[in-house]
């Protein structure tokens, strides 16, 4: 079996690197499956393991990086052809237990990480997109809403390129639109994910670091912060500012019900 892993490290994301990369040539279906790992960074002196193949990318920051990422992985399109399975990682995840077969979606062909952040919440405070313009929209109203978290996703190679191929056409019909979703690249995932028969896995793959759910810890989320200080810019954490993004993010949910 050939796997292909996709990971996008640029400026300060760089540093996780390392750790991810280690990590996973511990845990990461060791034994199972030959893996090469395809990352897209501004430091081309990143890395120079012989599974790891090193594509420049231009540092564009938040949340261009993140939004336009779809791009990136079809610029490498025809070498992503010839592995079974294609998997996207955030950069700052790391494997902290063995990861087997249970894995690999061999009969849902896509596969995608349950948001640890909702977990027995009701389905209408899901932050799908709702603005009607937007490619990404989701009706609400709907049943078996399941909330995907955008840092780790893939499947069946040719499915999942199909997957980055409408999300991409997506992004761009709505920036040509002057729209942007929501949760950026995150919610056409959602949107494409809808209706999909897709291997869920549990947050156990998505488990952030410092907090406590019922999962056992199979990927951590590392506190990015907690690396470098860099990562807190705008994250005020005051009583005010909480109790009013509270209120705001209440409002635009439930208003869409109304």
């Amino acid at each position: 079996m050939r796997i292909a892993v996709l990971y996008i490290c640029t400026g300060n994301y760089n540093q996780f690197f390392a750790d991810f990369y280690k990590s996973a040539k511990k845990y990461f279906l060791n034994g199972i499956a030959d893996i090469e790992y395809f990352v897209f960074t501004d430091k081309e002196q990143l890395c120079s393991n012989s599974d790891t193949h090193i594509i420049k990318k231009e540092y564009k920051g938040f949340p261009l990086d993140s939004l336009l990422r779809f791009d990136d992985f079809l610029s490498i399109k025809e070498q992503l052809i010839g592995f079974d399975y294609t998997f996207f990682f955030n950069a700052n995840m790391k494997f902290v237990a063995p990861i087997r077969l249970e894995f690999i979606p061999i009969k849902e062909k896509l596969s995608a990480v349950i948001h640890p952040g909702y977990l027995n919440k009701p389905a209408f405070l899901y932050p799908y997109e709702r603005n009607k313009k937007s490619t990404a929209y989701i009706k609400p109203y709907e049943k078996d809403y399941h909330y995907f978290m955008g840092c780790l996703n893939g499947g069946k190679t040719e499915d999942y390129i199909k997957l980055v191929e409408a999300c991409r056409e997506n992004i761009h019909i709505d920036m040509g639109n002057d729209i942007m979703a929501r949760f950026h690249d995150e919610s056409h995932l959602n949107k494409y994910l809808r209706g999909k028969i897709c291997l869920m896995y549990p947050p156990s793959y998505a488990y952030p670091e410092g907090k406590r759910i019922p999962f056992d810890k199979k990927i951590i989320i590392i506190d990015k912060v907690k690396i470098d200080k860099c990562f807190n810019k705008g994250r005020s954490k005051s009583i005010i500012r909480i109790i009013k993004k509270t209120i705001s993010y209440l409002y635009k949910s439930i208003s869409w019900y109304l």
